[in-house]
């Protein structure tokens, strides 16, 4: 998916609570001008919502599950599910909640 707007949801599976995988997350949608969020969820994954151009949030994907990491993602993720869906309109940043 890397023409135009998108917006995936990703699930991101492993040890990524506790260890600042949310922080890196923001810090790298930041770097590639996306919007959104990612959080903790209760059965220990992490959703990382995301939207912006097709081939950044391709990019974003790739960081958090490439193994090994070349770009100092903290944790160990085992796996990881997109989901993908259209871009919400107001969405002007990326947070870490």
């Amino acid at each position: 998916m890397a023409q135009g707007t998108e917006r995936a949801t990703v699930y991101v599976r492993g040890d990524v609570q506790g260890v600042g995988f949310r922080f890196w997350a923001r810090a790298q949608a930041r770097g590639l001008g996306l919007v959104g969020h990612a959080k903790n969820l209760p059965d220990g994954r992490v959703e990382v919502v995301v939207q912006g151009d097709g081939g950044a949030v391709d990019r974003l994907i790739a960081l958090l599950q490439e193994d090994p990491t070349t770009a100092g993602r903290p944790g160990i993720v085992l796996g990881v599910v997109t989901q993908w869906g259209r871009a919400l309109p107001g969405v002007t940043s990326f947070d870490a909640r």
